[in-house]
């Protein structure tokens, strides 16, 4: 029996570690929808001959729709309003790599359409991409730019991962179920219970990956099918319609830049999520770039020279240094400051005790203030 909880679906599959304010169970209400379930099994009919899934109408399916239905549309309501600015981008990229385009709905149930959700295991961004595949798919992140946060980027090297594993099964289902599980753990699944077929497979996978695919096609189906049941789709209108990208120059925060064109902070990180710090970095021979809504390029271009000097006398005069900019998993040296130990620093850099003796070559735990030591980290530490 599927839970009832509304977030579990939501947030379940990508082991979330919290979901946003805006999705708090205290926020959603049930909307008992008069349900035909006649109907329901036709209209997933015509998806399973419209579209390339192979579509079994299991009474799970059936339970897991229904349960959609009737306990989480104030919660769909809000994803709706987000699907207006992201599906675009989704799209975009699936075409080019001629991915269907339904699978604009897996970041529904990887991450709520959350650029910035973060899963217990490190899985990251809109489409919960492990570090080692973002790697694999030439995605960047250092200690102040996760590539796996940005939208686009993030769904061009999604939609190319999709690609690869339907080149790999021949087959949209388990294409799916790879994206969720990893493709070797299909393939073992396969040689050992002997289909190839995935709701035939169902069994011999866990129950996350088991219950993805129906998932995934529930969603399909309150996207597509939503005006069947009287659902209303609402414009969120602090979503901007038009934006544009504009070559940043020197480092700068998302602070002087609201401060000087009078733009929220909250919209800048809205639009450039894969800034980790709220700061786009200066480096040599890498462009990064602010996307602004269209109607605030002008006074932005106006105002970017005295934008770029309130940065500098900013960061000239800070007490506190701003955090090291970094590649994840690179070299960096560490300076110990009061209050540190081991355990506090391998913490922040996800990495072990042991690690930290082995590079250091330590035969204990003392540390004395101002040590440098070596440190390959695994993570990134708080935001300073």
């Amino acid at each position: 029996m599927l839970t009832k909880i509304v977030l579990i679906f939501l947030f379940n599959y990508a082991n979330i570690e919290s979901p946003p304010t805006s999705f708090s169970p205290s926020s959603i209400k049930t909307n008992l929808v008069k349900i035909d379930k006649d109907s329901i099994r036709s209209r997933i009919e015509q998806i399973n001959s419209q579209t390339p899934f192979q579509i079994d109408y299991t009474p799970l399916l059936e339970e897991t729709i229904i349960n959609y239905l009737k306990n989480r549309q104030a919660t769909y309501l809000e994803l709706y309003s987000k699907a207006d600015y992201f599906f675009p981008i989704f799209e975009n990229a699936l075409q080019k790599y001629n991915v269907p385009l339904e699978l604009k709905y897996l970041p529904v149930i990887e991450s709520a359409l959350n650029p910035r959700a973060k899963s217990r295991v490190g899985a990251t961004g809109l489409w919960q991409i492990m570090f080692n595949t973002a790697k694999d798919l030439d995605l960047k992140v250092n200690s102040y730019v996760d590539e796996r946060m940005d939208p686009f980027k993030s769904s061009d090297a999604a939609a190319k991962y999709l690609s690869e594993l339907f080149e790999r099964f021949n087959d949209w289902n388990l294409a799916i179920a790879a994206y969720n599980y990893g493709p070797g753990n299909i393939r073992r699944a396969i040689k050992a219970s002997g289909y190839s077929n995935f709701w035939n497979l169902r069994g011999y996978l866990p129950k996350e990956t088991a219950n993805y695919v129906p998932s995934f096609i529930a969603t399909l189906y309150l996207f597509e099918y939503a005006h069947k049941h009287e659902i209303k789709k609402k414009k969120n209108e602090t979503i901007p319609a038009l934006t544009d990208s504009i070559p940043i120059k020197k480092m700068v925060s998302f602070t002087h830049i609201s401060e000087k064109i009078d733009i929220s902070i909250d919209t800048l990180n809205f639009l450039n999520p894969s800034y980790i710090h709220s700061i786009i970095p200066s480096v040599k021979n890498k462009q990064y770039y602010l996307t602004l809504p269209e109607t605030y390029t002008d006074i932005f271009t106006e105002k970017e020279v005295e934008i770029y000097n309130t940065a500098d006398l900013d960061y000239n005069s800070r007490e506190k240094p701003l955090p090291q900019l970094y590649e994840l998993n690179s070299r960096i040296v560490y300076r110990v400051v009061n209050g540190d130990f081991l355990g506090k620093i391998a913490r922040n850099y996800g990495v072990r005790v042991s690690d930290l003796k082995k590079w250091n070559k330590l035969k204990d735990d003392k540390l004395r203030i101002g040590k440098r030591l070596i440190i390959f980290p695994k993570k990134f530490p708080k935001k300073q």
